[in-house]
């Protein structure tokens, strides 16, 4: 398998060059850019066209959801994921419902970022465990027990088929090669799981399917 190919974004030069050793060193993974500047990122994007983005959340004259909203708007999809200090819940909903692939804190032991960053280059949705609970409060907020299986049982087979592969942290990609199916059709059905379970993210919608499986007595898998 390819060694992963990643962008990093942070506004501070030593975090930056910290991470991108352990990612090169310890990691295995190419690390195509270290970006200081939000100018740069981009056109950086475009030409790397890297299988991770690395970013910050705080950064000064803007924040790491505003780039990403501006990055979409303007047709880059590359996968994100937020390394940051915040482990303030509003910052981990805004980046779910944003759609990010994972959300980790930089006081994580350096072997568990590293696995995270490699586990959401190959397309799987990672969490810092510390921020587990707050995530399961926050999807408390929504339908539970009965309500929720309901909603689930009123998706499509396919869409159930889907949100189970979801649930499993696939990425698109790998959905749509399993299933025989195009990555854009594997988008369409992901946007109607999300919409007929009020759901923001994928990341939800795939805890939201574990606790579900868990909850009626399902094995996870």
């Amino acid at each position: 398998m390819p060694a992963p190919r990643v962008v990093l974004v942070d506004d501070h030069a030593l975090c930056r060059s910290g991470l991108a050793d352990l990612l090169r060193q310890r990691g295995g993974m190419e690390v195509l850019a270290s970006l200081g500047e939000i100018a740069q990122v981009a056109p950086t994007l475009r030409e790397t066209r890297p299988d991770l983005l690395v970013l910050d959340l705080r950064m000064p004259g803007t924040d790491g959801l505003t780039l990403l909203h501006r990055l979409r708007a303007e047709g880059i999809d590359t996968p994100v994921l937020i390394l940051t200090l915040s482990d303030d819940e509003r910052d981990l909903a805004a980046a779910l419902r944003a759609g990010v692939r994972g959300y980790l804190l930089k006081d994580m032991e350096p072997e568990d970022v590293l696995h995270g960053i490699a586990s959401a280059a190959r397309g799987e949705l990672v969490v810092a465990p510390a921020m587990a609970l707050k995530l399961a409060q926050l999807l408390q907020t929504g339908p539970r027990g009965a309500d929720r299986r309901d909603l689930i049982a009123s998706l499509t087979e396919r869409e159930r088929e889907i949100l189970d592969h979801l649930a499993r942290g696939e990425s698109n990609k790998t959905i749509a090669r399993a299933l025989d199916i195009s990555h854009d059709t594997v988008k369409l059905h992901v946007r109607h799981i999300l919409a007929k379970l009020n759901l923001s993210s994928r990341v939800e919608a795939a805890v939201l399917a574990v606790e579900s499986r868990v909850g009626s007595g399902g094995a996870n898998r």
